[in-house]
């Protein structure tokens, strides 16, 4: 069974910013509508994977991951709204070498290497601190639904990342090493938001994210390539 599992003081701290952010963003609502605020919180399944520029640097199926977030929309006009938010993302993927590689572990406060063979796949589990900036276009309101896309870019921070390497015995060893701190990806996401009564709506949608940048680092023998995380997200969530 694959479980994914979030530190508690990150979690603790990112629910903290999650009801100040909301809470900040309540009280100016309530000082006018000027304010044209609609804040919402989501939670979304996703799968994640990776792409190559490297013919021997390969995918090696997917994994599941988990993205929870605030949303903020600034509206400035009645379907138009400018999007950020925050999202903490936990996501990973495999990928396999057709070369004999040496990977970069951190053990104990000391640099590990181990020898990775051909076709030896090496799981990462990386998580993300991101603050998307898009452009949200939505529908006028039919019935109870209004249908929405949302297009934008996201800068990303690398605050954990694990690996494991089944064939060598290895779970969840630091591989910050091997990863590259900073990122950004393009997001588009599509979807519905059901009125449920006054400004709550349940949201329903579908999305996907791409890194620009190559996500691995090269280190020692290792190939050069451009390795781009791939998420397609379900969102599931709560507008107010």
């Amino acid at each position: 069974m694959i479980s994914i599992h979030y530190s508690n003081s990150k979690l603790s701290g990112f629910l903290v910013i999650s009801i100040l952010i909301l809470s900040s963003f309540s009280l100016n609502a309530q000082k006018g509508a000027l304010t044209n605020l609609k804040i919402g919180v989501h939670a979304d399944p996703m799968i994640g994977w990776f792409g190559s520029d490297n013919s021997t640097i390969a995918n090696k199926g997917a994994r599941p991951g988990f993205n929870f977030g605030v949303s903020v929309n600034k509206y400035f006009g009645p379907n138009y709204a400018f999007s950020t938010g925050i999202n903490i993302i936990s996501a990973g993927g495999r990928l396999i070498s057709s070369d004999t590689t040496i990977f970069y572990l951190s053990h104990s406060q000391t640099l590990k290497l181990v020898k990775v063979n051909p076709g030896e796949a090496i799981v990462y589990k990386i998580q993300y601190l991101s603050v998307p900036l898009g452009l949200k276009l939505q529908t006028n309101q039919i019935g109870y639904i209004t249908f929405f896309t949302d297009l934008g870019v996201d800068p990303k921070v690398v605050i954990g990342g694990k690996a494991d390497i089944p064939s060598r015995s290895i779970k969840g060893e630091n591989a910050l090493e091997e990863i590259r701190m900073f990122n950004m990806s393009y997001h588009i996401i599509a979807g519905i938001e059901y009125e449920v009564g006054g400004n709550t709506a349940m949201v329903l949608g579908l999305g996907f994210d791409n890194n620009f940048f190559d996500i691995t680092k090269e280190k020692g023998n290792q190939p050069v390539d451009k390795i781009s995380h791939k998420l397609l997200s379900f969102r599931l969530g709560v507008n107010f």
